[in-house]
């Protein structure tokens, strides 16, 4: 068994190397298959990454009346907190949201005058409210509009004016990912098309040292083998080719990515991942030799027989 399989691994390499053109051919197309599949995995961590990011910055924020009593703003927030689409509830007395506003407005001496004319504290008590996703908000700010308990002392409740802008993102890059899916898929299907046909040339092409393996007891599957070897080694090296020019794509536009949003590193997430990253391009590149592979030489195989 050992020998069959060094003999059929063997015939496969050399099915490879003989055809130079057609395998450079059928791996500049898996390559590009493979660098589009890679591409929607990077993809995806960016797009992720920047609705976390977005995600983190809306709330809702309900200001209570200056005659409100401090304990029925935290029975609100008790209340809140006990929801199952709120995340988390912060307090904002009426002096943390002065000392706050004092701290972000310390240099513009206009603000700082016109608070010492006033003589007192015009900011209201908050409670600042994070939903556990970015589609629970509405449910929140329905909750909060039609509560008669908490509606007696709230004087306004800001739905953050970016939660449209979030569902518009989410859109889109929704559309871009399923783009990004049906692009791979169709970069597949010329792939398989691709190493099909170049599988079956190179059955043809070898079409009588096949037929004297067949006369002198070759089996179907040592004849099968040699050219799902063939598949594997176009796969093999089309992942490998993908990994390496993808990889300065990335470093390229890692800077830009870093800029729009701080917590994205696009370069580091590919290096430090760079191990998983090649295992799936080599899983994909292996299945899609191997679907040629199969297919090329059963067709083969049952028109011999026939």
């Amino acid at each position: 068994m050992i020998t069959t399989i060094v003999r059929i691994t063997k015939y496969g390499w050399q099915n490879f190397t003989r055809n130079a053109w057609l395998s450079t051919a059928t791996i500049a197309v898996m390559v590009l298959a493979l660098s589009v599949f890679l591409g929607l995995i990077v993809f995806n961590v960016m797009t992720g990454t920047i609705i976390s990011s977005i995600e983190n910055k809306i709330n809702i924020s309900v200001y209570f009346k200056s005659d409100t009593a401090e304990d029925d703003i935290l029975n609100v927030q008790s209340q809140l907190k006990s929801m199952p689409e709120v995340a988390s509830v912060d307090y904002v007395s009426k002096d943390q949201a002065l000392a706050a506003f004092e701290q972000k407005h310390q240099n513009d001496p206009t603000i700082s005058q016109a608070l010492d004319q006033l003589g007192s504290n015009p900011l209201l008590a908050s409670l600042n409210i994070r939903a556990q996703r970015p589609d629970q908000y509405q449910i929140i700010a329905d909750y909060l509009n039609n509560n008669s308990s908490i509606q007696p002392f709230v004087e306004k409740i800001s739905y953050a004016e970016n939660a449209s802008i979030i569902d518009r993102l989410n859109n889109i890059l929704t559309i871009t990912q399923r783009g990004g899916i049906g692009l791979t898929i169709f970069m597949s299907l010329i792939a398989i098309l691709i190493t099909f046909n170049t599988i079956r040339l190179a059955i043809y092409s070898n079409r009588e040292s096949i037929t004297i393996m067949r006369l002198v007891g070759g089996s179907n599957f040592f004849v099968r083998g040699q050219f799902l070897v063939e598949g594997i080694v176009y796969g093999i090296v089309s992942a490998i080719v993908s990994m390496l020019l993808i990889a300065p794509v990335i470093y390229f536009i890692s800077p830009y990515g870093t800029i729009l949003v701080p917590e994205m590193d696009v370069w580091h997430y590919f290096v430090s991942h760079s191990p998983l990253l090649l295992a799936y391009t080599l899983l994909f590149g292996i299945v899609l030799g191997l679907i040629s592979s199969f297919f090329a030489v059963g067709k083969y195989l049952r028109e011999s027989e026939a």
